[in-house]
């Protein structure tokens, strides 16, 4: 996990993951690096393996992560981002791409086009990605994603709930909606008594 801001108190929060039965291990900014500069920071952490998945720590997706995964291997690119349709998309920059999901380009702030797709912060990339991510500070989507469109980026549109936690609204808005699905992740379901 990649933290910066408040980093100990997240690191204290969550601890080693034994809580959830899983292993947490941290990559620590000492200063904000950029979204490509946190992953490179985070490279001696990555498995060997050749793909991984990187999740913005600011917003919340509805994803399928095994259909978008899938994807990514059937594609074979540098990397897959989940995309979702905004109806305004007038705070993000839009994702272009072909009916197949091949990224042709990206474009910063638009009109607000219902039928444009922004990045939802989740990405399976494969690791030759890390090959071109410099040291320093550096943002994965102004800066790395234009300059390896040639290496193969695709999108998978998301159909579930998108929520960036970059405004007031928004975060509270996330709040609500943390709160019911955990209870619904945890509610014991009744017994079917038809067996």
């Amino acid at each position: 996990m990649c933290t910066g801001y408040l980093a100990q108190e997240v690191e204290n929060e969550l601890g080693d993951g034994r809580k959830w039965d899983v292993t947490i291990e941290y990559s620590r900014e000492s200063q904000a690096m950029g979204t490509a500069g946190a992953v490179k920071l985070a490279e001696p952490l990555l498995s060997d393996g050749s793909d991984f998945l990187v999740m913005n720590g600011d917003s919340f997706i509805e994803v399928n992560f095994q259909e978008l995964i899938q994807f990514h291997r059937e594609k074979n690119g540098i990397a897959s981002l989940a995309v979702v349709r905004m109806k305004n998309t007038q705070r993000y920059g839009t994702v272009q791409m072909t009916t197949e999901g091949h990224v042709s380009g990206f474009k910063e702030k638009s009109d607000g086009d219902p039928t444009e797709f922004i990045n939802a912060g989740i990405y399976v990339f494969n690791r030759r990605i890390l090959d071109y991510i410099p040291d320093g500070t550096i943002s994965l989507e102004r800066d790395i994603f234009p300059s390896v469109l040639d290496q193969g980026i695709y999108a998978l549109e998301q159909h579930g709930v998108f929520i960036d936690i970059g405004t007031p609204e928004d975060y509270a808005r996330a709040q609500k909606l943390y709160g019911q699905l955990y209870e619904a992740a945890y509610r014991k379901q009744p017994a079917d008594d038809s067996a």
